[in-house]
């Protein structure tokens, strides 16, 4: 059986050390397409380190497609797709950096035709949970899990901020460690079912999480302790992004879609807090 969750749930994953230089962060940044019109994130001297950085410590210098064989799971690869992304923020991430993370399966949920298992990493600076959407692995009878729905207010938007990304930015990302083909194999993604290869979703979670720290929080990565988002679509390498942005006291509820599709969804069920 590809899933077994009596064995999956609670099952702990090799423990790593997790190191970053100055140099990882900047092709961090780079790759989420900051310019030389921003030196705080494109050069060494008083750099800010984007919090969402967190999602590729644990993936530099990883130059394999990732696996999906761990205690009680067995799929492949090309069933694959990233379902949501959390990111808990204990304190700044430094410029270089160095820590400890350990992993667990914390919940596998039966969606029917599908099937999740969410992977949570802890290190002293971050915790981030993994949702792994695996297509025709549900049905076992688990549990679907608890809604996520996160409500957009009954008004207009505080902000609306348009993101492009370019064509190569799915190549500079994989540089980071995702060095999923689905990214870059036409092949590949036509058997997951795509016309051509998709964006990272951690790639426009980082993009969209730049481009409100730019517009919302004075440009201080700082200020974000916490984001949530749902992928609720694909993004195709020069598409463009259109975040809609409320606030609403501590917390920032938004929504990202694709322009050039009628506003095809991309990310939802998103928050981000901030202090």
């Amino acid at each position: 059986m590809p899933i077994d969750p009596a064995v999956a749930v609670g099952a702990v994953l090799p423990a790593r050390e997790l190191s970053w230089t100055s140099s990882d962060v900047l092709l961090y940044h780079l790759a989420l397409g900051a310019t030389g019109d921003e030196l705080r994130y494109v050069y060494e001297r008083d750099l800010r380190v984007l919090p969402t950085f967190a999602v590729v410590a644990s993936t530099l210098g990883v130059f394999e497609p990732p696996s999906l064989k761990m205690p009680g799971v067995d799929v492949d690869l090309v069933r694959a797709l990233h379902g949501r992304e959390e990111l808990v923020v204990h304190e700044p991430l430094p410029v270089t950096g160095r820590t400890n993370a350990t992993s667990r399966i914390v919940e596998v949920q039966d969606k029917g035709n599908a099937a999740v298992v969410v992977v949570e990493t802890s290190t002293a600076y971050f915790t981030l949970r993994n949702s792994i959407f695996l297509r025709g692995e549900g049905g076992f009878g688990g549990t679907r899990g608890t809604p996520t729905r996160v409500p957009v207010p009954d008004r207009e938007p505080d902000a609306e901020l348009l993101c492009p990304t370019w064509p190569q930015q799915a190549l500079f990302y994989r540089l980071c460690g995702d060095r999923n083909p689905l990214h870059v194999d036409p092949d590949f993604a036509a058997a997951a079912g795509f016309p051509r290869p998709i964006l990272h979703g951690l790639c426009t979670y980082g993009v969209v999480a730049k481009a409100v720290v730019d517009a919302m929080l004075d440009g201080d990565p700082s200020r974000l302790t916490s984001y949530s988002a749902r992928f609720a679509g694909v993004v195709f390498p020069g598409e463009t992004l259109r975040v809609r942005v409320w606030r609403e006291d501590e917390q920032i509820v938004l929504t990202a879609t694709v322009v050039e599709r009628d506003d095809a969804p991309a990310l939802g069920d998103t928050t981000i807090t901030v202090h």
